[in-house]
C-alpha cells in the first residue's frame, strides 16, 4: 500500500523525489519496530477504563501524566538508526550529533523518548539546546522512534485482551470528546480524512481516527465567518484547506475511501505538502501542542 501510495504521488509531483525517497527509508525503520512491539512484551498498561473516561470528560488526554514505563531497549536501536537515515537523507552533522550524544549517554533515550511519549516540546527544546543539538530534529527523530510505542499503548487501552470493542464507559466518553487534539496522546491531527461524509481527524503521532463533525476550528473552536472551508483547485474539491482567522491556524482535509493505517498517515501528509506551504503563504500556521506534563531530559 505504501509503495502504491508513493508511486502515485511521484506520477503527479516528480519534484517530492527526494522528500519521497527519505520518507521510505524513515517509515522502514518504524513499520519493522512496529512489528516487534506489536509482537513484544510491552510494560503493562494500568489504565482503567472508567478513569480514562473520567480524565476524557475533562479534556484531558488518557496518556496525559501517566508514569506510562518506556521499553528504551526495545526502541533506542531504530532511535539510532533514524538519526542515521536523516543525516545521510540530508541532516548530515546535526543529526550525526544527536546520534553521537545518544551513543555517549549525554543524552539519555529513556527520558528523550519519554519526553517525546508526554509530547513535551519545551523539555525536548530546553535540553537540546543545553546540549547544542538542533531542537527540531531531536523532536522529530524522538518521535519516529516511540511512535510504534504510542500506537501499541493506544490498541492496549481500546482493544485490551484483543476485545473487538472499547469498553462501553470509554467508547460513551470518546463519543463526547469535542477537542481537536488526539483523545490519548493529546497531540494534534495531522489532517482531516473525510469518510462517507464523516469528518474524521487523524492523529500525527499515534494515528487514532476520531469524529468531530463540528464545522468549526478545531483547535479554537470559532465557527463564525473566520473559519472557512475551501478548495485551492476548482478541479480537485477533494482536497481543501480549513482555516482560521481568529487564531490563524489551518488543518487540511482529504477524501477518502479508507483511512490510511498507522504508520502511512506519514504518507498523506507529505502528499498534501502544497497545502502546506500554500496556507503558510497565507499567514497560517500550525499552533504549539498543548502542554499536560512536564519532563526533564536527563
Amino acid at each position: 500500500m505504501a509503495t502504491a501510495r508513493w508511486d502515485a504521488i511521484l506520477a503527479v509531483r516528480p519534484d517530492l523525489a527526494p522528500a519521497i525517497e527519505l520518507q521510505r527509508k524513515l517509515i522502514g525503520p518504524v513499520i519493522e519496530l512496529s512489528d516487534r512491539v506489536e509482537h513484544g512484551r510491552l510494560p503493562r498498561l494500568s489504565l482503567p477504563a472508567r478513569y480514562v473516561a473520567a480524565k476524557l470528560d475533562k479534556g484531558v488526554p488518557a496518556f496525559a501524566a501517566e508514569p506510562i514505563p518506556m521499553p528504551t531497549a526495545v526502541l533506542k536501536p531504530t532511535l539510532l538508526d533514524l538519526c542515521g537515515e536523516l543525516a545521510r537523507g540530508g541532516a548530515g552533522e546535526s543529526a550525526e550529533h544527536i546520534r553521537t550524544a545518544i551513543d555517549a549517554g549525554t543524552l539519555e533515550a529513556g527520558s528523550l523518548l519519554t519526553a517525546s511519549l508526554n509530547r513535551d516540546q519545551k523539555a525536548i527544546k530546553v535540553g537540546g539546546a543545553h546540549r547544542g543539538l538542533a531542537a527540531d530534529l531531536l523532536w522529530l527523530v524522538a518521535e519516529l522512534a516511540v511512535s510504534p510505542f504510542a500506537h501499541a499503548l493506544q490498541q492496549m487501552l481500546l482493544y485490551p485482551g484483543g476485545r473487538a470493542a472499547p469498553d462501553p464507559a470509554l467508547q460513551t466518553a470518546l463519543d463526547r470528546w469535542r477537542q481537536g487534539y488526539c483523545p490519548l496522546c493529546g497531540s494534534w491531527p495531522a489532517l482531516v480524512e473525510s469518510l462517507n461524509g464523516a469528518r474524521v481527524l487523524r492523529c500525527s503521532f499515534c494515528a487514532l481516527a476520531w469524529s468531530l463533525d463540528d464545522r468549526a476550528c478545531l483547535y479554537c473552536g470559532e465557527s463564525g465567518e473566520a473559519f472557512t472551508t475551501s478548495a485551492p483547485e476548482p478541479s480537485r474539491p477533494d482536497r481543501r484547506l480549513e482555516t482560521c482567522r481568529t487564531c490563524k491556524s489551518y488543518i487540511k482535509a482529504v477524501d477518502t475511501d479508507e483511512l490510511l493505517p498507522f504508520p502511512l498517515v506519514a504518507i498523506g501528509d507529505l502528499e498534501t505538502m502544497d497545502l502546506d506551504v500554500l496556507a503558510m503563504q497565507q499567514g497560517f500556521q500550525r499552533p504549539p501542542l498543548k502542554a499536560f506534563a512536564s519532563t526533564t531530559l536527563a
